[in-house]
């Protein structure tokens, strides 16, 4: 618990843990909490905020619906980050476009009007304009 000078409660925590606790060990193990829920807090807020619709109700389902949603949702945000990891083009376009739901929102579009011959074509078109995308077959 941290306290202001005047006694007021500025902070309280409480950990539950099967370290044994003594002076030395206190900080680590709050240093070790903080991390953790700093960590999953951040990965939440992600995949809540950043176009991946992940909510406290997300995908409720007859039976596996739920799981499965939230399984491909994982594996898109898995991939999205190796992508901005791993891939030049990919960095390119979310430093251009800025957000990663503003990028998505660019995907939604194009790929609701164009027709692209593969993921690459969608991305090179993205980044240069070119190559100019097949026109979307109607019938």
């Amino acid at each position: 618990m941290t306290r202001e000078s005047d006694g007021e409660v500025l902070y309280e925590n409480a950990f539950t843990t099967s370290h044994e606790l003594d002076r030395d060990t206190v900080p680590l193990v709050t240093e070790a909490g903080r991390c953790r829920w700093k960590t999953e807090n951040e990965n939440h807020n992600v995949l809540k905020t950043k176009g991946y619709h992940l909510e406290h109700n997300f995908g409720h389902g007859q039976e596996h619906l739920a799981a499965s949603l939230l399984t491909l949702n994982l594996l898109a945000f898995l991939f999205h980050t190796v992508l901005h990891l791993t891939d030049d083009a990919y960095q390119k376009i979310r430093k251009k476009r800025g957000t990663r739901k503003g990028f998505f929102q660019d995907i939604v579009s194009l790929t609701q009007y164009l027709l692209f011959e593969s993921w690459q074509s969608l991305i090179d078109f993205m980044l240069y304009g070119s190559p100019s995308p097949q026109a979307a077959n109607s019938s």
